[in-house]
């Protein structure tokens, strides 16, 4: 039987900083067991499917944080894993927003961004949208968008309409930084974006993006810099924002 496993892509270029290293916004202490052979990390699986196919599968819903796979926990330093055969930026890419009308991203030229894949019914929702409030209400008037795609891949949590999707980011959390239109961030129906985000940036398991609130930092140039899991809060990405503002 051949052996199994996974490679990470060749550094292309590095940036010359790196985050410290952070204390995890919830307690893992109980998650002793292997990650890989843990109920929570099930979710795997079933995320390389579409929500639009036939075969996609609810993953298993996660509880509260304290049940996330402690492999998630850590995130790498600053630096970029770009590879080599990615000539194109994020400017070449037209998206709809949520409410079905085209955005070509390249209206977004010299600014950073911060792309996130969101859901309304998530255990790392309220943390999140919160933060990612505040940020943007800090850093817009120095350059800095926020890009919100909703999602519905993970644990079935985003399962509402584009409206409904608005009114919840927007009434709740005074979101006021674009969400776009719900796409599928893994398996054959992948959004184009997301498919040039993760090929620019590889992490754990490769492409694969594990849940809800995964974070793709872009520079003023529309180059991926950084890739953080999902239990990097906002907050934590901060300096990172800061030094590609000042750059």
């Amino acid at each position: 039987m051949r052996s199994f496993f996974i490679s990470q892509p060749p550094k292309v270029s590095s940036m010359a900083f790196s985050t410290t290293s952070f204390t995890p916004l919830h307690d893992f202490s109980q998650a002793r067991t292997n990650p890989i052979t843990s109920p929570a990390f099930s979710f795997i699986k079933s995320s390389f499917a579409s929500s639009k196919s036939t075969f996609f599968q609810p993953a298993l819903s996660l509880q509260p944080s304290s049940n996330f796979p402690r492999l998630f926990v850590k995130h790498r330093s600053f630096s970029v894993y770009a590879r080599a055969a990615t000539e194109k930026t994020i400017y070449d890419f037209t998206v709809k927003d949520i409410d079905q009308k085209d955005v070509a991203l390249n209206k977004f030229k010299g600014k950073v961004l911060l792309i996130v894949n969101v859901a309304s019914r998530c255990g790392l929702t309220s943390s999140n949208y919160s933060e990612l409030s505040r940020l943007y209400e800090k850093y817009k008037n120095q350059g800095l968008e926020i890009l919100a795609f909703p999602c519905n891949q993970f644990g079935m949590q985003e399962p509402g309409s584009n409206q409904e999707i608005k009114q919840f980011a927007c009434t709740r959390y005074k979101a006021e930084f674009p969400i776009f239109d719900k796409v599928d961030v893994n398996g054959p129906f992948t959004a184009p974006v997301y498919q040039f985000l993760k090929s620019s940036a590889g992490g754990f398991l490769g492409d694969l993006i594990k849940w809800n609130f995964e974070k793709f930092l872009v520079d003023k140039n529309g180059k991926v810099v950084e890739r953080y899991p999902p239990t990097t809060s906002p907050f934590q990405i901060e300096k990172d924002i800061q030094r590609l503002l000042a750059a």
